[in-house]
């Protein structure tokens, strides 16, 4: 990551200030230019500098949606689309200035199809919102990134969670959109059958891709059934490393955990600071179960052997629905937890995933890396799929050590490619990490270039992100 990645692109102001007169017209008090609006929607949960919108529209229609990019697109205007903030590379940042479309209000639930096991959402339901929804219906939606994001904004990022050991990713979850494109126009990608081969996979293409493509209206999603008993727990190893080689173990092995989730001793220590927690400081698997009563049981003693196999342990684990989500309540505050270590710095999150084989050695040399330079940089990762994160505390006000942080993240990146890894497993590029997908991808983002270029060729949708067209 880099601050040069987040320069301002180049500003249309005659096509901005036609733009802010239409559309204050067509949606009167829903659509906003206050300071203080516009600084929410370039709020962005990283260290680089935000890049405000002109305008902010809050759109309650695919139709509204439709009003806003047909006039941008007439007036060249870039269109950002805007779910909860809560994305960790940039996304939402306004580089060419332009429109951002709020979709809080666009937060209906359309469908469920119990039987089909699927459901129609927009894009501005929250995962919270839609799994308590459903809590009446048996099932469940398993993605779960840490922030009580979007469905729009998870699907655009192709976010996953602490569930994608079992569940998988957005990717594998989405089986069909409704989009905006660039022109306009309001595409459907799929119907909801289970599997077609008609034609080109347009629902993936726009998965992940930032809205840099099309703008989600409304997504259908496959659901779960809730699982008849869920067992959690955690362990502790001696070592981070006899942490992550039971991790591979337990994959290896084909015993089905639904989350399993590995965490250092710094992070242990702020996870008790902050969310009361009580474990002993060392690395730590959080882990859980699905399934019934006898499988569950089945599952946690053949782990209990894979732990005690690498020093771990005891495993301790428990069915009581309020133990497990005071864990995972913990789980998904860690960036607060971080963040409240050394009140005033600024926490970079940023992720890495490898394959599965070489978890162990890369977390270990990044907490070698870490100790030798003298960071404070608590580590947890969705290790059943080899993805892990890392959050550095630093004073952003020094330049010195934002060198030292963006070095660190640089060392990181190149250590998980030198292992044909990424460098991102669910945070998406965004500004932040476009230099590392050319490392990463070489001439096939070429390829995305020209795509980008057919599909959007005013370069009007969230400009300025995964890569520079130049």
């Amino acid at each position: 990551m880099s601050l040069e990645d987040v320069v301002a692109g180049k500003r249309n102001e005659a096509g901005i200030a036609a733009v802010l007169g239409i559309l204050k017209q067509q949606f009167g008090e829903r659509f906003q230019t206050g300071d203080s609006i516009r600084e929410q929607h370039a709020h962005t949960t990283t260290y680089l500098p935000a890049q405000w919108p002109d305008g902010v529209v809050f759109v309650e229609t695919s139709d509204d949606v439709q009003s806003v990019v047909k006039v941008c697109a007439e007036h060249k205007v870039p269109v950002i689309a805007f779910g909860t903030g809560s994305s960790l590379e940039g996304q939402i940042n306004a580089a060419s200035g332009g429109i951002s479309i709020d979709f809080s209000r666009m937060n209906r639930i359309l469908e469920v199809n119990a039987e089909d096991l699927d459901c129609v959402v927009e894009p501005g339901v929250t995962r919270e919102q839609l799994n308590e929804y459903l809590r009446d219906t048996g099932l469940f939606f398993p993605i779960d990134p840490g922030a009580n994001a979007s469905i729009g904004g998870m699907a655009s990022t192709r976010a996953s969670g602490t569930n994608a050991v079992r569940y998988g990713t957005m990717k594998d979850n989405v089986l069909s959109l409704t989009a905006v494109m660039a022109d306009g126009r309001e595409i459907r990608t799929a119907r909801r059958a289970r599997k077609s081969s008609a034609g080109y996979d347009l629902t993936r293409l726009l998965v992940g891709a930032e809205g840099t493509l099309g703008i989600l209206t409304s997504i259908t999603l496959r659901l779960q059934g809730i699982p008849e008993v869920i067992a959690g727990g955690v362990c502790g190893f001696p070592t981070l490393k006899d942490a992550a080689d039971a991790v591979i173990m337990t994959i290896q092995l084909g015993i089905p955990v639904a989350r399993i989730e590995l965490v250092n001793a710094t992070q242990v220590a702020a996870c008790n600071a902050y969310s009361k927690l009580n474990l002993k400081v060392q690395p730590t698997l959080f882990v859980e179960f699905h399934g019934n009563e006898e499988s569950v049981a089945l599952q946690s003693r053949q782990f209990g052997e894979v732990v005690a196999e690498f020093g771990g342990g005891p495993f301790e684990w428990t069915v009581d629905p309020e133990e497990r989500a005071k864990l995972w309540k913990a789980r998904h505050n860690v960036y607060w937890a971080v963040k409240a270590m050394i009140p005033g710095y600024e926490a970079l999150a940023t992720d890495v995933c490898v394959p599965i084989s070489k978890l162990a050695e890369c977390v270990a040399l990044t907490e070698a890396d870490i100790e030798e330079h003298g960071l404070t940089a608590p580590i947890v990762g969705h290790a059943g799929d080899g993805n892990f994160h890392v959050s550095i505390l630093f004073d952003d006000k020094k330049p010195e050590e934002i060198a030292k942080v963006e070095a660190f993240v640089a060392r990181l990146n190149e250590r998980a490619l030198a292992m044909d890894g990424t460098c991102t497993g669910e945070h998406g590029i965004g500004q932040g990490k476009q230099a590392f997908l050319v490392a990463e991808l070489g001439d096939t983002v070429d390829f995305m270039r020209q795509i980008k270029a057919a599909m959007d060729p005013h370069n009007i949708l969230n400009p300025g992100k995964i890569f520079r067209l130049e």
